[in-house]
């Protein structure tokens, strides 16, 4: 299946605690990657990535809060989404799979391979850190959000207001067409309390993980060169390849040069 061509509603599986985790599944034989988006995106933006990989079983998941899984979660913990990806790789795969993650995907990515290595063969990291930031940034993130004058009558007005980027258009891409208009698949109150549980690093888990690991970062990324070397030194098999003019969302806007990555380390 082509995911750009394919029904955009995917499948829901409950795990529990009265939450529902949106995921599509390409199907066939292939050997099966699971990937995990970051912090207010969604599923979707990884499609052109899951066509990109036809030799592959590609599972996407919307993380809780995101997409179409359940919009306003009780429990925004790192374990609760670490306990999603878990649930759905056991239901829907039943056994191991390579694990792709970007941004906060990856540091969940990261925290799955740690904890289940029975699980997890290889892992794959876009522009991802043992976990950083603080209360404040994350209220500005917060605030940004807020800022949209929702809801938008069209995407033309909600593009002229977000921009013309790669990641402004993954966002005006999954606007939710509701009655009065269209609205975002996240809430700010909830993306601002998900990243705050990314703020305490979690070196122990990093330097625990034993399986082959591609450490993929953006040029222009948000990680300083000193945190990029570090986070690769202290990890127990990680590769790492730098993608030339990249942003934080290189899987966006380095596509070519993303997906050479992804495929290298895949079909070695």
């Amino acid at each position: 299946m082509a995911f750009h061509q394919g029904a955009l509603e995917g499948s829901t599986i409950d795990v529990g605690t009265g939450v529902r985790i949106n995921y599509f599944d390409s199907g066939g034989d292939g050997p099966p990657v699971v990937i995990l988006h970051g912090l207010a995106g969604s599923a979707r933006e990884f499609f052109p990535t899951a066509d990109a990989l036809p030799d592959f079983r590609t599972i996407l998941i919307d993380l809780r809060g995101h997409g179409r899984s359940t919009r306003r979660p009780s429990d925004l913990s790192r374990k609760a989404f670490v306990d999603d990806v878990v649930y759905v790789i056991k239901a829907v795969v039943g056994g191991p799979v390579t694990l792709v993650g970007q941004s906060m995907g990856g540091h969940t990515a990261m925290l799955v391979a740690a904890g289940r290595s029975d699980l997890v063969t290889r892992l794959v990291l876009l522009e991802t850190g043992p976990g950083s930031g603080t209360h404040t940034q994350n209220e500005a993130m917060g605030d940004f959000f807020r800022s949209w004058p929702l809801p938008f009558p069209n995407r033309e007005v909600a593009r002229a207001h977000i921009g013309h980027g790669p990641l402004e258009q993954a966002w005006v891409d999954d606007l939710e067409q509701c009655s009065d208009g269209l609205w975002p698949r996240f809430d700010a109150d909830v993306m601002v309390a998900a990243i705050n549980a990314v703020s305490e690093p979690r070196w122990h888990e990093w330097e625990s993980v034993e399986g082959p690991t591609l450490v993929a970062y953006g040029e222009n990324g948000m990680f300083t060169p000193d945190e990029k070397s570090e986070f690769v030194r202290r990890g127990r098999n990680a590769v790492r390849i730098d993608l030339a003019g990249a942003s934080h969302d290189a899987h966006l806007d380095a596509f070519e040069d993303w997906i050479a990555a992804l495929r290298s380390f895949l079909l070695p």
